[in-house]
């Protein structure tokens, strides 16, 4: 088997106060900060700051930034993946570096796409998380105590026993407090004001693929896993359908990482801010060496790509 790599694009969790300032010291790194700044009339300490960090768009844009301008890295060390993936608005990040979209069209997607979050569902909505506990009994238990006006769905499969669920803050402690007195090793709200990954975003499906059908998108020059079905995406229009339909759908990203192991993926190397990708690939395929850029440092991820 050829031993292939991939690189990671982390999605909405991973962000922190300051976290541009915390990027690799590189001429092209300083580039991307300040075309950036340039497209969104914004300096760059306004759009990082624990106030800007508290609303869903600046959140997705610093994701994208922080990401794409490390990418540029290897890049420019011309040290190209075999794959690339990205966690939901890490998908932004996946398909810049594939050369589906420009860095400015991603940026101004990931904008739109963060503001009509916002919009569609401003209060009383967020997600949760549930450790332990497999997909069909979480399902049972969100069908339990789903109601029209207390919304409760499940959303991502990061790893087997580690699902999130997405709706309604009165539906999700329901389903909270019974999965932990039945079974779950834990199970908490996460730190998120907005239901992602669920029907109720179905409306942000819609607007952003109306935004995708302006925007002449190119054909990947690297296979992208994903979001929506765990498939390599390898024509426009497919990555086009993933981008704008995984807002209302789960995130399977086991099956997605999955996929890029059964292709012969053995380094994952996950693009800052954080290594929560890191982990989970570590913990899901332990024949593959998986590093973040945030953790171990640019050096040795180029190195390791390299060789």
């Amino acid at each position: 088997m050829i031993l292939r790599s991939a690189i990671l694009f982390p999605g909405q969790g991973s962000q922190f106060e300051g976290m541009l300032d915390s990027l690799p010291n590189e001429p092209c790194v300083k580039y991307m900060l300040e075309q950036s700044s340039d497209i969104l009339q914004q300096t760059i300490s306004a759009l990082h700051s624990k106030e800007a960090l508290s609303t869903t768009k600046a959140v997705q844009q610093c994701l994208l930034i922080a990401s794409v301008a490390t990418y540029k890295i290897f890049e420019k060390e011309e040290l190209i993946p075999s794959f690339v993936a990205g966690h939901s608005v890490g998908a932004f990040g996946a398909a810049t570096a594939a050369g589906v979209l420009t860095f400015e069209e991603a940026l101004r997607l990931v904008t739109l796409r963060g503001e009509l979050m916002e919009q569609t569902c401003s209060e009383g909505f967020g997600m949760g998380v549930v450790l332990g506990m497999n997909e069909h009994d979480l399902i049972e238990i969100s069908e339990k105590f789903f109601h029209e006006h207390e919304p409760v769905y499940v959303s991502n499969r990061n790893a087997p026993y580690q699902i999130t669920i997405s709706g309604s803050l009165k539906g999700l402690e329901k389903v909270i407090r019974y999965a932990s007195a039945h079974g779950a090793k834990s199970a908490k709200l996460l730190n998120v004001s907005t239901p992602s990954h669920c029907p109720l975003f179905q409306n942000v499906s819609n607007h952003l693929l109306d935004a995708l059908n302006k925007v002449d998108l190119k054909r990947p020059k690297i296979p992208i896993a994903s979001n929506l079905n765990a498939r390599l995406l390898k024509t426009a229009e497919a990555i086009k359908q993933d981008l704008a339909t995984s807002i209302c759908h789960p995130v399977r990203w086991h099956d997605a990482t999955s996929v890029l192991y059964e292709n012969g993926t053995r380094l994952f190397i996950e693009m800052p801010p954080g290594d929560v990708l890191t982990k989970l690939a570590t913990s899901a395929f332990q024949n593959a060496r998986s590093m973040s850029v945030s953790k171990n440092g640019i050096e040795d991820c180029l190195f390791l790509l390299q060789n």
